[in-house]
């Protein structure tokens, strides 16, 4: 880590709970990668003391700060500039103090998109299946919207009503036909043959609930990209169970590493070493791990 003096730039991630994060160690590998003069520390804030926080860091002069679970929502009437694709969303988890002006941006959906474009795979045109309609799921449902896709929601029925307004909001936005389907086996039969994407956006498969899977492998299929936002475990069941189909496979470490670079980005105005990021985020991944073994 670089050496801090009182002249070091800070940027910082808020959000209860933050102990578990692996962005504090992807950044502050990034910034002495770059040779930059900057720290990243995370800081637990309580929904009453988001006011608070956010004045505080302002007044410290922040560069910048990650907002994550819960304030990604109640953060936008604390800034004073908000990004058209994240008000779209209505969510943020990335601002920027421009000399006092905290802007709002949504990382998530272009870091999403970002890895999509990295593998190849165009957006434009494409038929997509998500999978959920909580805030991972409107992040990449309206990404992908916005970059020419069309899209169908599925979502179990319990939640059924978030998939209906999610899917209601991005047609009047977009002006495109946005589907809301129950998840369930007989919509999965006749939604997944005729798309070329599949993205799961719940947390079904994430640790420890690792055996858990939002799609039956017999829905997967080869000529078929399934991309998992989660990325603990690196492999979920669903890209497992995916790559034995011969499908192409994105795990969510990649999308974590793409939001986070485009952060890094927005904060110093530096293209961001991305290779050195998910390095630092997998060797956090594999101590946190190592920890949680040695507990059990």
């Amino acid at each position: 880590m670089n050496k801090i003096s009182g002249s070091t730039v800070i940027c910082g991630l808020i959000g209860n709970p933050v102990a578990h994060s692996v962005s504090p160690a992807m950044h502050n590998a990034a910034f002495v990668y770059a040779g930059l003069d900057y720290i990243y520390l995370p800081f637990q804030v309580t929904s009453l003391s988001l006011a608070d926080a956010v004045n505080g860091m302002t007044a410290l002069q922040f560069r910048g700060f990650n907002v994550t679970t819960p304030h990604k929502v109640n953060i936008i009437p604390l800034l004073n500039e908000i990004d058209l694709l994240a008000s779209r969303i209505g969510a943020v988890n990335t601002v920027v103090n421009y000399d006092g002006v905290l802007k709002g941006f949504n990382t998530d959906a272009g870091g999403f998109i970002r890895v999509l474009s990295d593998r190849g795979f165009n957006v434009a045109g494409g038929k997509v299946a998500v999978i959920g309609a909580g805030g991972a799921a409107r992040a990449v449902t309206f990404a992908l919207t916005d970059g020419g896709a069309d899209v169908i929601v599925l979502n179990r029925y319990e939640e059924f009503d978030w998939a209906a307004k999610l899917a209601i909001d991005i047609t009047q936005i977009f002006s495109r036909q946005v589907c809301a389907l129950e998840l369930n086996d007989d919509n999965l039969a006749k939604t997944l043959p005729d798309v070329e994407l599949v993205v799961n956006a719940t947390i079904a498969g994430m640790s420890p609930d690792i055996n858990s899977t939002p799609v039956a492998a017999r829905f997967l299929r080869q000529g078929l990209t399934v991309y998992d936002v989660i990325y603990n475990p690196l492999e979920t069941r669903l890209l497992r169970e995916a790559k034995q189909a011969g499908a192409q496979t994105i795990g969510g470490l990649d999308m974590l590493v793409g939001q986070g670079a485009l952060a890094f980005e927005k904060w110093t105005g530096q293209k961001a070493p991305v290779e050195v990021m998910k390095e630092a985020a997998l060797r956090e991944l594999a101590e946190y791990s190592n920890l949680k073994n040695q507990k059990s």
